[in-house]
């Protein structure tokens, strides 16, 4: 198999500055072994993995153990390589996560790329017993978000 990966590193402008990622633009998506092993390979906090579908991206994230619900830098850093070296022409380029949903990146004028996190609804949750054991005090709440 022969895939293409960049090694792009987000915020900054300095090379080997700011916080590395990797990038593969698929055109279907791989088995997620196979993308667990790539990202391995790689061993960089996340590999990113993209597919192109009809007005938007596919968007996947993996570190070298697990697949993880949501990496900013990679994403931007998969927006970088899109309009870099795939042509992508837009303003706004649109990522759908099956674990994150919409994420939007907009390039402006003079090429920088900026991202809106989805935002996280906080909610209590009962006690955790690990939560108890690692502070050595029982909390009063525990909040998730």
């Amino acid at each position: 198999m022969k895939q293409k990966i960049y090694q792009i590193d987000a915020f900054t402008t300095t090379l080997y500055g700011g916080n590395p990622a990797a990038v593969c633009i698929l055109e279907k998506w791989l088995a997620n072994d196979t993308m667990q092993k790539i990202a391995a390979e790689n061993n960089l906090a996340e590999t990113a993995f993209a597919v192109a579908k009809d007005d938007h991206y596919e968007l996947r994230w993996f570190t070298p153990e697990v697949e993880v619900d949501l990496c900013g830098h990679a994403t931007l850093a998969t927006a970088f390589v899109l309009y870099n070296y795939y042509g992508f022409k837009e303003n706004t380029l649109r990522f759908i996560s099956p674990r994150s949903g919409e994420l939007l990146v907009q390039k402006n004028d003079s090429g920088l790329l900026t991202m809106d996190f989805p935002t996280d609804v906080v909610t209590s949750v009962t006690e955790q017993p690990n939560i108890t054991e690692a502070i050595g005090k029982k909390p009063l709440e525990i909040f998730k978000g």
